[in-house]
């Protein structure tokens, strides 16, 4: 029971260094689902590896009715886990979480076999993991990674970097100093995106080229016009001369 007590004093304490919008003690205790889901999940893991597995799955069925996030009793977890907000969030029956990793709304942990054995995924030590981003497979995230909102995660991860997009894909390799900097919803600003920086290079190749085009329209019209008035001079001329 003492220890249990320490854990939550650490969960406290990282709720109050991880979301700002926290005031008290009492209101991280009384109004964070996220807090509570980890300690009906840390009741209901008892449970299941004690082999009593209908009450684990019963304990993880009301936990996840009183705080919308659904986490598997045989899931893993570490220790310092926030999940800010957390309504929709869905952790495996075979995922594994590091310590003080932070999960948004709407993440899941999930699956991508129906085979038994390792099938979600297992994250490293401070991953940061954005609203609505799903990690599938029994991939590994390394420690300090960043996982951007909405992503689609099916590859391992390497340690401290950045994942965003559809289908998931590295824009960035941060160092230690960034890696011990916390990222609200996983957004790095000025992230190196390779994808992006192809497209704003044809973007901007494109309107070099409409200038140009514009700049040889101009100048044909400038002919053409030079050759009309060249044609009805010489018109002119000849109907002078037909005259005289």
């Amino acid at each position: 029971m003492p220890f249990m007590f320490k854990e939550l004093r650490e969960d406290i304490a990282s709720i109050f260094e991880r979301d700002p919008a926290a005031h008290t003690t009492w209101e991280v205790l009384t109004c964070y689902p996220g807090l509570h889901a980890v300690y009906v999940q840390k009741v209901a893991h008892w449970f299941w590896i004690h082999g009593l597995r209908w009450l684990g799955r019963a304990t993880s069925h009301l936990g996840r009715w009183l705080t919308g996030i659904e986490i598997h009793p045989g899931a893993r977890i570490g220790r310092r886990l926030f999940i800010d907000h957390g309504m929709g969030v869905v952790i495996g029956e075979t995922a594994e979480i590091g310590d003080d990793c932070t999960l948004y709304h709407g993440v899941t942990l999930g699956g991508t076999s129906w085979s038994k054995g390792k099938r979600h995924p297992t994250l490293g030590a401070a991953v940061v993991i954005g609203a609505g981003a799903k990690i599938l497979g029994p991939i590994k995230v390394g420690d300090g990674a960043k996982i951007g909102s909405n992503a689609v995660v099916v590859k391992d991860v390497p340690a401290g970097a950045t994942v965003v997009g559809v289908p998931g894909r590295i824009v960035e390799d941060v160092n230690t100093e960034q890696q011990a900097r916390f990222a609200a919803y996983a957004v790095v600003q000025h992230c190196d995106d390779p994808y992006a920086k192809a497209i704003q290079s044809l973007v901007e190749h494109t309107k070099d080229l409409e200038q140009t085009v514009a700049a040889l329209t101009g100048k044909l019209q400038q002919l053409e016009n030079e050759l009309a008035d060249q044609r009805s001079a010489e018109s002119r001329t000849d109907q002078l001369r037909a005259v005289k």
